[in-house]
């Protein structure tokens, strides 16, 4: 007889007796050969719902053997290992006025069922204070916590914060959504008084040793109050030999999300032996500076020690201002090894060719030094040392605003589980992003691992440049769609970092405005810009790299009469350079800028190569080529005053290498 579908068999009239009804009775005995099985599983080995839920998670078990270990811990057990990290962040934390550092013990202090691992560090300094309410509290660690973890603490805690459509995780960063230049404060001391450019022109605003000890204090006394503190222990500089290990102590989980993005990641073994930073940030984030104090302008102070490798941040949530301050101390870590820091993209061809585009907002650096025929070194941050370039950071840090699918293929794809998105605006109901909505801000950003660009060069890290691209948008309509470059004036246009930007005015006349940012990157650099411009020469002229201009802006008129140079255009040219073509083209030279254009780029129209050509009224462009190199000579008068070398005789080749009029 058949089972049926339980596996049950119904029993034969007269062999098992009659049930209820009249019906057989029902038998589930068990055959020899197997058919009858039980489905059912044992049940779980926990007694209450917490005691389930402790089993969800295994601990982390030790990922490198101890023996054989190298490194600061390498001699400790796991448990002496955790503690040496625990006192190390614990020294990080230590107010200077008391003699220990906190209380500090790692994990989420919401898991009560946690033991705390307390550890604490003794200092020499007579303490003035014997005891407060922050030293009888423990500081709970959330030391280098993953992505989902960080995704967890931000949005239970962290009002603002939402997984998008996409996974992405959606944070907003306050009253602030842009950095603070003018709140930023370098401590002028004897480290830095020959050193770092001051005066006018200059980023590095000073500040006394005394007024950034009574800001650090604040800081540290405020993340020391908290219940937790979010720990990033990280690299920067893909350059192994020349590597720089930082620490972010930060509020928010959305700041050390940020940072886990645009940092490198250590491998858990290089954890393991990660010691003591070489610089350390301290970020508390919407706490304000007392403004009071003496040098403060705002509630707002960003502030770098670089004698004591340290940078405090106060009364600002934007995530940005860590980026670009840890990139301001590359300005200063890294020329002082002789390696030229960078603000520029960077792209490596199959054959092992190099290329740097610098270029200012609106120039086309994100759009040309992204070609899915050509590895992506990085987007902004780089170093040109003895071993080649290496891209300074672990991530990209892409604006949002009208981004689209059609016109960045690579950023869109990029924004997914684990990305940052900064101040976007999204559906209430299905969470996806309109990034035409300009509501919180046109500053939009998404900050994610470079490994997100399928391809990306990973390690981030290429031989010496082969071309050096500088881009300007000009909307005068002046400059060539390209030029070959002479070393000096590779110095000259890199000093002056030109583009033009549109601004509209009350009756809704356009007019160009031109803008001069040295270096491409005034507001980052800590030496005077002739001292980036000297390196790079130096550097393009033993490696045998050739500078290049590239217009990516108007031909044919100025903005309103003219037209923008087709991006088809400016792509084979950036292609005539990448193979090598346009250094075998003819050449002729220009007057007043004397830049050297081809006559000819294949793919692209001879007759734009001569802006002259392409204006119909020739007295306006003469009038037109004059104002811009007027505006050029005026914003070069700062820098003819320093010297470079021994003598004046770089200085003077530079200043030849400009407009002529």
């Amino acid at each position: 007889m058949a089972a049926n579908g339980n596996g049950r068999v119904p029993t034969a009239p007269g062999a098992g007796g009659v049930g209820r009804n009249g019906l057989a009775k029902i038998q589930t005995n068990k055959k020899a050969e197997g058919v009858c099985h039980d489905d059912s599983t044992p049940p779980v080995k926990a007694q209450t719902i917490d005691e389930l839920h402790s089993l969800q998670m295994k601990k982390s078990a030790p990922t490198t053997p101890i023996d054989g270990m190298k490194g600061p811990f390498a001699a400790f057990s796991e448990d002496e290992r955790s503690k040496q990290q625990l006192q190390s962040i614990s020294a990080s934390l230590a107010s200077l006025t008391r003699e220990t550092g906190p209380k500090v013990v790692k994990g989420d202090p919401a898991r009560q069922s946690e033991t705390p691992r307390v550890s604490h560090v003794s200092h020499e300094i007579t303490p003035t204070i014997s005891v407060s309410d922050s030293s009888l509290k423990f500081t709970h660690v959330l030391y280098n916590l993953s992505p989902a973890e960080l995704y967890e603490q931000a949005i239970k805690y962290e009002k603002g914060s939402f997984i998008t459509s996409s996974g992405a995780l959606a944070t907003l960063s306050g009253a602030k959504t842009g950095r603070s230049p003018k709140d930023k404060r370098v401590v002028r001391d004897k480290t830095t008084e020959d050193d770092l450019w001051w005066g006018k022109g200059s980023p590095n605003i000073e500040m006394d040793e005394h007024t950034f000890m009574v800001n650090r204090e604040r800081a540290v006394d405020y993340l020391n109050s908290l219940d937790k503190v979010f720990i990033n222990d990280q690299f920067l500089n893909w350059d192994p030999e020349n590597r720089i290990k930082v620490r972010i102590v930060s509020a928010r989980a959305y700041h050390s999300l940020f940072m886990h993005n645009m940092c490198i990641r250590p491998t858990p073994e290089e954890l393991e032996n990660f010691g003591t930073p070489d610089f350390t940030i301290y970020n508390a984030g919407q706490f304000p500076c007392n403004r009071y104090t003496h040098y403060m302008t705002s509630s707002t102070s960003i502030d770098l020690n670089l004698a004591r490798r340290e940078m405090v941040i106060l009364g600002t949530q934007y995530a940005g201002e860590m980026k670009k301050g840890l990139f301001s101390v590359m300005h200063y870590l890294m020329p002082k090894r002789q390696i030229l820091s960078l603000h520029s993209g960077c792209n490596m061809g199959k054959d092992g060719d190099v290329a740097l585009f610098f270029g200012l907002s609106g120039t086309g650096k994100t759009t040309l030094s992204t070609d899915h025929n050509r590895y992506l070194i990085g987007d902004d941050e780089h170093c040109w040392g003895d071993n080649g370039v290496s891209n300074i950071e672990g991530g990209c840090y892409a604006k949002c605003i009208d981004l689209s699918r059609e016109k960045e293929p690579d950023i869109w794809n990029a924004i997914k589980f684990g990305t940052v998105l900064e101040n976007v605006v999204f559906d209430e109901h299905t969470r996806e992003v309109d990034y035409s909505d300009k509501s919180v801000t046109e500053n939009t950003r998404a900050a994610y691992p470079i490994e997100y660009i399928p391809n990306a060069k990973i390690p981030c890290v290429g031989p010496h440049p082969k071309n050096v691209i500088l881009l300007a948008c000009d909307a005068f309509g002046v400059l060539p769609p390209v030029s070959k470059l002479s070393l000096a004036q590779t110095m000259y246009h890199f000093i002056s970092g030109y583009t033009a930007l549109v601004a509209g005015t009350e009756d809704g006349i356009k007019e160009p405005q031109a803008t001069f940012s040295a270096c491409f990157g005034a507001a980052f650099i800590m030496m005077h810009p002739t001292k980036y411009a000297a390196m790079l020469a130096a550097k393009m002229e033993q490696h045998g790299a050739t500078g290049w201009l590239v217009n990516t802006g108007w031909s044919g008129g100025r903005y309103g009469s003219g037209s923008r140079i087709k991006l088809a255009y400016t792509r084979k040219i950036i292609d005539a350079i990448h193979s090598g073509s346009l250094l075998k083209a003819n050449y002729k030279k220009t007057e007043v800028f004397g830049l050297q254009i081809p006559t000819e780029v294949e793919g692209v129209p001879s007759e734009i190569l001569e802006p002259m050509n392409t204006w119909s009224d020739k007295k306006a462009y003469k009038e037109t080529l004059l104002k811009l190199a007027g505006l050029f000579k005026t914003n070069f008068q700062g820098f003819v005053a320093h010297k470079i070398g021994k003598d004046d005789k770089l200085t003077d080749e530079i200043l030849a290498a400009g407009p002529v009029f």
